[in-house]
């Protein structure tokens, strides 16, 4: 007899609702440790197992995955719609996603093949001890400007850092120790990325760009995955947070700022990504659509409008396998 599971994921706990043709069967909670995730599963040889796209979803994912049961991800914000409810608790919300998935009423999330969640923790993981390191970089300006300590030169630099090491003062110095461990780990992670990038025939394909650099195409194909899925520009630029948002009442419509559903990051990139193009490319499509955007509606709104217009670009290279042709 078929089972379908629903399994809201916690960091510690997990809570678990198994349903048969009759109903619920067992309501237990878990703690999110291998081991025990591995005995409960293995009880249902038949099953589908839906949870939903949480913070802690893919080490979950991937042992489920191992164990050979068939397992989605549930979009978390379509799933709160359908299953909206005034008693909100985790075994509630087990349960609703285990009878959405018997229903065939789940909204599922895409699930990136792995060697694309791999790419996608690399290129997060730079961003992230990116931001660290200028946050540490910062502390240090805060400290000399505390100390009226005026220095000519970049601090960061190996002159500015024997200046720095002169100084009697405990946050300074460990503040540079913490940028020079970062500086390593993010020049590893560079030459790693710079490798993937010259492995992988897209990465060349959206480098051929003027503005796009190693780091911000991989960024890109990290976070949209195979672009196969997308059936038209329209729909990557939804899943982008690209697209204006929509207000209905009546015979009214109104258009809005752009929705930022889907992942910032990509936002971001795209967004930088048009920046330089602007600087390096004076004379493309691209670069004239912006000037002509900005004149009208000021540069904030031209670049998101340039960033959305790159990457329908960057979609029909991929799909179409073509460098970059300015026109």
């Amino acid at each position: 007899m078929p089972n379908w599971i629903g399994l809201d994921v916690h960091k510690r706990i997990c809570h678990a609702t198994v349903l048969d043709e009759r109903g619920v069967v067992i309501q237990t909670k878990l703690q999110n440790e291998p081991e025990e995730l591995k005995r409960f599963f293995e009880r249902f040889d038949d099953a589908k197992v839906a949870m939903e796209a949480a913070y802690f979803w893919q080490p979950v994912y991937e042992l489920i995955e191992k164990l050979g049961r068939v397992v989605v991800l549930a979009h978390p914000k379509e799933t709160r719609i359908i299953a909206k409810r005034k008693v909100k608790t985790d075994a509630k919300d087990s349960e609703a996603l285990a009878y959405l998935l018997q229903l065939g009423w789940l909204p599922t999330a895409y699930v990136p093949p792995k060697e694309i969640r791999g790419l996608r923790e690399l290129v997060r993981l730079h961003v992230y001890l990116v931001h660290e390191r200028t946050r540490f970089k910062n502390k240090v300006r805060a400290e000399l400007a505390k100390r009226w300590f005026k220095l000519t030169m970049n601090p960061f630099t190996k002159r500015g850092r024997q200046r720095l090491a002169e100084l009697d003062g405990r946050t300074v110095r460990i503040c540079t120790d913490i940028i020079e461990s970062l500086d390593k780990n993010i020049k590893e992670l560079e030459r790693e990325l710079k490798s993937r990038a010259g492995e992988s025939e897209e990465a060349r394909l959206l480098m051929s760009i003027p503005g796009v650099g190693y780091f911000s195409a991989l960024a890109v194909l990290a976070e949209l995955g195979d672009v196969e899925r997308f059936p038209d520009e329209k729909k990557v630029c939804a899943y982008a947070g690209l697209v204006p948002s929509l207000h209905q009442s009546g015979n009214l419509s109104r258009l809005g700022h752009v929705t930022k559903e889907g992942s910032p990051l990509l936002r971001w990139v795209l967004v930088q990504c048009a920046w330089m193009h602007i600087q390096h490319a004076e004379n493309t499509g691209l670069t004239r659509f912006f000037w002509r955007i900005a004149r009208r509606k000021g540069s904030k709104v031209a670049i998101l409008a340039m960033a959305r217009k790159l990457l329908v670009t960057m979609y029909w290279m991929l799909k179409r396998h073509e460098e970059f042709r300015a026109h």
